[in-house]
Formats: structure tokens, C-alpha cells, sequence
């Protein structure tokens, strides 16, 4: 199995691009990190944050050059928004560019490249979902999901996100829900709520990041006891005194996340436990 490189201390390498998906169908990217000679980096598809409404590539800044810092090559999608465009349509984009990802990976990330996804906020429920998706379409092989406090509970009701919000009546992650989803049967599907997903059998290792004050710790926590508990490998860690989480998370440039060394290292080490040597990687 080949190792991967040294974490980088330098500054994030970033470009931006737009790639053809299918005929006629382009999205907006933003690519993190370079291929290196020799080496075989893990390749992540990545999801901004912004409750499906709101955010972009530059909401992505953070959790993309963290990624990239921990060895990665990432490709960060400017997914369509909602309400102008609500599930299914973030998530058929967020597919494709996997799709488009892993027939690219030997040029992106080396030959037999491990492809992973990974989002936050809302971000890591389109990751969820697409997850799920490539799945159950057998294609592409994934070695991994990173959740990094993921929306996954459109009833917002939990106690941490209760009291996260106190006693405001206004909440923008429900509001980001009745957004995204069209109508009440659309929570009912698996790919828009992947928290209450019945078969979860066949997904691939799971990391799940929260902080000990963060809204969706108990919904993402949730998940990855039902991840578990259907048998599938689960990294959960919970860091403390971290209040700003998600928001740190969405704001450009790692200084604004109080834990972004920390968040770094757990990325570093689901990538060294989760790599495949690139013959278990089929090329199509």
C-alpha cells in the first residue's frame, strides 16, 4: 500500500474550473491540492455548507483546504440551491461530478486514486445522500464518507439544536428544509433525509466530526449509531468547547475555525485507515 504524503503546512493551492458533467451539463468546481509524481493521494468530492439555501465555493474554503492540508486532491461543487432548486437537483449534481471525479481520478489523484465524499452542514447531507446513491447504482466504489456536522433531521427538534437556538422562533436550518425538500414526501426519501434511511447496509467507512455545543451533534451522533449498528465501520469524534461549530466551518480561511489543526488530524487518519491499495480499485 502506498503511503501518502506529509501533511502540508503551505498555503491552500486552489483553482477554480468549470466541468462538463454530461452533454450539456456543466458545474462550477473547485479544485484543491496538485497531483503529486508517485504518488496516490485520496480524492474528495466536497459539499459547502449553507442550510441548501445559501453558500459557495468560497463557503467551502475551509473544510476543502483542511482536507487538502491532510493529503488530499478535492474537487468542491457549487451545487444548485434551493428554493430555486430542491431535491432531487443538488444531489443529481453532486452524482455526476462523483461520477465525473472518479472517471478522472488517475489524471487528478493517481492511478487507482480512493474517491471519497465529504461535506458539512447541509453539505454533509448532500455527501450522505450521495452516498447512498452510488450505492444503490453500484458505481462508483467509494472508500469512504466524511460528515462533518451534518443537517440530517428536517423536524429540528433535537435538544442540541434546541438548545443551540433557545428561544428564538426563528430557526435557518428549518427554514433550509422547507426549502429543500418540495413536499412532505420528500423527507420520506432516503437520498433528501439519509438520518432515517431503513437499508444502510453496503455504505462505505463513515467519519462523523461535531462539536460538544453544535446543533447537529445529536442528529449526526444519531446516524452513526445507526451506521453502527448496521455493522458498518464508524469514526465519530466530538471536539469540546468548539461553540462556533458549524458556522466555523463555513467561513473562508482555516483561522476562523478553532479547531482546525485538530479537524486536519482526524481527516489525516481516516484517510491513512481507510486507503485501498489501487488493485482493489477498479478503473471503471
Amino acid at each position: 500500500m502506498s503511503k501518502l504524503p506529509p501533511p502540508s503546512s503551505s498555503p491552500s493551492v486552489c483553482t477554480d474550473a468549470t466541468i462538463e458533467v454530461s452533454k450539456g451539463q456543466e458545474v462550477a468546481v473547485r479544485m484543491y491540492g496538485r497531483k503529486k509524481a508517485g504518488a496516490v493521494l485520496p480524492l474528495v468530492v466536497h459539499f459547502h455548507g449553507g442550510a441548501f439555501v445559501s453558500g459557495d465555493l468560497d463557503s467551502g474554503c475551509t473544510v476543502g483546504g483542511l482536507l487538502e492540508a491532510a493529503g488530499a486532491r478535492v474537487v468542491s461543487v457549487a451545487y444548485p440551491l434551493s428554493p430555486e432548486h430542491p431535491f432531487p437537483q443538488p444531489l443529481e449534481t453532486g452524482y455526476a461530478v462523483l461520477k465525473w471525479a472518479f472517471k478522472h481520478r488517475a489524471r487528478l489523484a493517481g492511478q487507482g486514486a480512493p474517491v471519497y465524499l465529504a461535506g458539512e452542514e447541509a453539505g454533509g447531507n448532500l455527501a450522505a445522500g450521495v452516498c447512498l446513491m452510488a450505492r444503490d447504482q453500484s458505481h462508483p466504489p467509494l472508500a469512504g464518507q466524511i460528515l462533518l456536522s451534518p443537517m440530517l433531521d428536517p423536524c429540528v427538534g433535537t435538544p442540541s439544536l434546541r438548545a443551540a437556538t433557545g428561544e428564538s422562533t426563528a430557526c435557518k436550518w428549518a427554514d433550509g428544509w422547507l426549502k429543500f425538500l418540495r413536499c412532505a414526501r420528500d423527507a420520506e426519501h432516503p437520498y433528501a433525509v439519509p438520518g432515517t434511511a431503513q437499508r444502510l447496509a453496503g455504505l462505505p467507512p463513515t467519519l462523523v466530526l461535531v462539536g460538544d455545543a453544535d446543533p447537529m451533534r445529536d442528529e449526526a451522533l444519531a446516524y452513526a449509531a445507526r451506521l453502527e449498528a448496521a455493522g458498518l465501520s464508524v469514526t465519530r469524534h466530538i471536539f469540546t468547547q468548539v461553540e462556533q461549530w458549524p458556522e466555523a466551518l463555513l467561513q473562508p480561511g482555516t483561522n476562523a475555525c478553532p479547531c482546525a489543526g485538530q479537524v486536519q488530524e482526524q481527516f489525516r487518519l481516516f484517510f491513512e485507515a481507510t486507503r485501498c491499495p489501487p488493485s482493489a480499485m477498479p478503473e471503471a
